[in-house]
């Protein structure tokens, strides 16, 4: 049996990444939530909030045994998929991003490109968790096809708003 950790990602509900963080390390869960450093504007003030690197995602390093664990977690939707399996990442990509963030402020996270046929999955909003088919794609919006009741549902998306689906 194994008994190295590894890392994993996990999908929040919207908006809880600082939460779900907090409660996975009240769990006992070792986890990582990459804030990035941004300067807002108010109408009086500049201010350095600290926001989510990655929209609805939080990093887990736990060993094959503690999936369910995390699964039972309020704010935990579900393990980010790989090929049928949890999604694996390497201690190296954590460390790779820590350094960053301590380097960097104001990062900006572009997905990947989305290509027309390509399966994609709503990480955002009323489709969440849904696939679809990209059917075009323009600057920063890509319209999915997602099928439903026996329709096809055409939408358009920011990008930030999708991840590449199985």
């Amino acid at each position: 049996m194994n008994i190295e950790k590894k890392w994993y990602v996990v999908y929040s509900k919207p908006r809880w990444e600082k939460k779900l963080y907090a409660k996975l390390l009240e769990a006992g869960i070792e986890a990582y939530c990459p804030l990035n450093k941004v300067k807002k504007k108010w109408s009086d003030r500049m201010k350095t909030v600290e926001v989510p690197l990655f929209t609805s995602y939080v990093f887990v390093k736990i060993l094959e045994n503690q999936k369910s664990k995390v699964r039972e977690t309020p704010g935990v939707v579900n393990f980010v998929y790989e090929e049928g399996k949890p999604a694996v990442i390497r201690e190296k990509e954590i460390e790779k991003i820590q350094r960053f963030l301590e380097e960097y402020q104001n990062v900006e996270v572009v997905p990947s490109e989305f290509h027309k046929g390509q399966i994609v999955k709503v990480n955002e909003g009323l489709f969440v968790d849904e696939e679809g088919k990209v059917i075009d794609t323009h600057n920063n919006k890509v319209r999915v096809v997602i099928k439903s009741l026996g329709y096809d549902l055409v939408a358009e998306f920011d990008k930030s708003k999708l991840s590449i689906g199985k």
